[in-house]
């Protein structure tokens, strides 16, 4: 299946010869590497490591296992579950007490250098067994820098000052992205979403700019903690982009009620450090631009967005195109425009920044390139996601505005439940959290083509619930799996109207699909 390698002469030096370059050791660029050369194909992994630039304090590349394991999911999991049990002790939806759970005076506070050491050690042994797969499949690992020479070279800066050149029948760019930051000034007193998991002591009051995912996610973790939390962002809500609006408004007022302070059409200005060493925060608020300040902050995290790394690897010396965002336009194959060179993960077009999505198209590329799979790649549709936000969300599928453009307002029909769950059952009404469950289908078979969830647990129900909707479960097949009570999750099949059909003048029994067909 693979050639074998040899050595080159390229610009007067040896070349070393593979059949697949890697650029970049996270989730994507890993996958692919252990699985082509499990294949036995001849594969160098250049890793560049984890690296900060110490006069900005600013994190110029995550490590091995890239932004998930070292910067993203899997560190802001454990501080989420941190946070999580803290909430259920303490705050303004802390339910401990009313489950008969004696918390003392002065209970919840947080030991956060114990917390990070423990965490750090966490992603350590992460990293170890990353660099440990990689040598168990055959992986040749590079620590350093690549770019590329033309679309068939490329040239490593190596982390102990020596520099190597390589020549791939293959090449994969793989190496991810970076927070972007936005062009105010003082924004060099900030933190970007990086240098969150960087904090040797927690915040005692912080300010948290952007209404995405990560802002999101970072806000609700410090205010669980008991950081005075602020969170900015400029319109009217958080999420405004891919999310059902059923979910944003079940979010925004779940936040409103018991959680951070939020301060809503605003726009970052500037960021200034005070003679106290704190920092003031000023934005621009408003139709009118109204100049608002806030002091006394001893951390400002910006979680603006994130921007593809493509300025960093020399693609000027190859013909590959980028979109107007930066990232490196693929087709449903991973291919770019340039014969041999691909790309998979946050640093391409396909607009899923999500780690099992790099993972999958990774593998699914080695499957073509060096099984001879040409059918193999990944879906880019009804994929699932989570936001570990308080209360978290989890979704798969097309939103109601989204699936109304697509078949028509008369070809969708909705159902969907806001209601308190058990696990409030002992709190005052005030200081219970709302959960809220929601089906979109299509007509006339009532397909399920998208489902959303807000709410305890909804991370981990989201799940098994994705694998029905990709395989095309209808409402009716949801109703012949009889419920489990009582749970959450049993909302869904049994829902208002469960084994009817009143979609005509008289209502008929929807018999389930396992007595229709027998």
């Amino acid at each position: 299946l693979c050639r074998p390698f040899v050595l080159q002469i390229v610009a007067g030096k040896l070349s070393m010869m593979y059949d697949a370059i890697v650029i970049g050791g996270g989730s994507g660029g890993s996958a692919f590497s252990k699985r082509a050369a499990g294949y036995g194909a001849k594969v160098a992994l250049i890793e560049r490591g984890a690296q900060w630039d110490t006069a900005k304090r600013k994190r110029l590349s995550a490590g091995p296992g890239g932004t998930c394991v070292n910067v993203g999911c899997v560190p802001k999991k454990l501080m989420f579950m941190a946070a999580a049990h803290r909430e259920m002790m303490v705050g303004p939806a802390a339910t401990a007490q009313g489950y008969g759970v004696t918390v003392p005076a002065g209970a919840g506070s947080i030991d956060w250098k114990g917390l990070k050491e423990r965490r750090d050690k966490y992603v350590a042994k992460l990293n170890t067994g990353y660099t440990a797969g990689w040598k168990k499949e055959g992986v040749e690992v590079i620590e350093g820098i690549g770019t590329f020479v033309d679309s068939e070279t490329v040239a490593v800066q190596c982390n102990d000052g020596s520099s190597r050149t390589l020549k791939g029948k293959h090449i994969l760019i793989a190496c991810g992205g970076l927070p972007s930051e936005p062009d105010i000034p003082g924004v060099e007193h900030a933190i970007n979403s990086d240098g969150f998991f960087e904090l040797e002591e927690q915040p005692k009051k912080v300010a948290v700019v952007g209404a995405g995912y990560i802002a999101v996610e970072m806000a609700g973790i410090l205010h669980a903690m008991g950081s005075e939390t602020h969170l900015f962002f400029r319109g009217d809500t958080v999420l405004r982009r891919g999310f059902d609006p059923f979910l944003v408004e079940t979010l925004m007022e779940a936040m409103e009620h018991h959680g951070p302070i939020l301060h809503r059409n605003s726009t970052p200005a500037s960021i200034t450090k005070q003679e106290n060493g704190l920092l003031t925060y000023t934005a621009s608020e408003g139709p009118m631009g109204k100049q608002k300040a806030i002091a006394d902050f001893d951390c400002i995290l910006l979680a603006i967005g994130r921007k593809p790394v493509t300025d960093q690897i020399g693609l000027q010396n190859t013909s590959v195109a980028l979109n107007k965002s930066g990232h490196i336009v693929v087709d449903k194959f991973e291919n770019t425009n340039v014969p041999g060179i691909y790309a998979i993960g946050d640093i391409t077009s396909t607009g899923y920044e999500l780690t099992p999505v790099a993972i999958a198209a990774g593998r699914r590329l080695a499957d073509r390139l060096f099984l001879g799979e040409e059918r193999a790649r990944i879906a880019y549709e009804m994929i699932a996601t989570v936001v570990f936000s308080h209360p978290p969300i989890g979704c798969i599928g097309l939103t109601e505005p989204q699936a109304k453009a697509e078949f028509g307002e008369e070809n969708v029909r909705v159902k969907q439940s806001r209601f308190n769950s058990m696990l409030y059952a002992f709190n005052d009404d005030d200081k219970k959290v709302k959960t809220g469950l929601k089906l979109v289908l299509k007509l006339p078979e009532e397909k399920v083509v998208g489902l959303h969830c807000i709410g305890p647990y909804s991370d981990e129900m989201m799940q098994g619930f994705a694998v029905a909707v990709r395989m095309g479960a209808t409402r009716a097949d949801f109703e012949a799996s009889v419920a489990i009570h009582p749970t959450i999750a049993e909302e869904f099949v049994t829902f208002g109207g469960w084994g009817q059909d009143k979609s005509g003048e008289k209502v008929k029994a929807q018999l389930p699909p396992y007595i229709l067909s027998g």
